[in-house]
């Protein structure tokens, strides 16, 4: 959720023309990270949170690639951006953390 907030933020900075574009993507992006955790928590079994948790996973590294394009076109700088690249790396190693452990339970 913190880096739902972040990303909002970082948002409100981009250029009014990516608007309908890259901010729309990445507000989609965002939002599928904890939604899809939560949504996997609320599954009956250990296997579908596996898949679910894939699925945050891959819209974290799609929102990465999102913020990665907006610092190359100059519309967030470093120092506005590093927050989120934190919150990132973290949240991508909890949710590998906690797939690998779902995965070992089931063994």
């Amino acid at each position: 959720m913190d880096l739902t907030v972040e990303v909002y933020d970082l948002i409100k900075k981009l250029p009014k023309e990516e608007n309908y574009g890259l901010s729309d993507q990445m507000r989609r992006s965002v939002v599928s990270i904890p939604s899809n955790i939560a949504e996997g928590q609320g599954r009956n079994s250990d296997r579908e949170f596996v898949n679910f948790l894939s699925i945050a996973r891959g819209s974290l590294w799609e929102l990465e690639t999102q913020l990665e394009i907006c610092k190359r076109l100059g519309y967030i700088d470093n120092n506005q951006m590093s927050n989120a690249f934190v919150l990132t790396t973290e949240i991508s190693k909890m949710i590998n953390s906690l797939s690998k452990t779902l995965l070992k339970s089931k063994v």
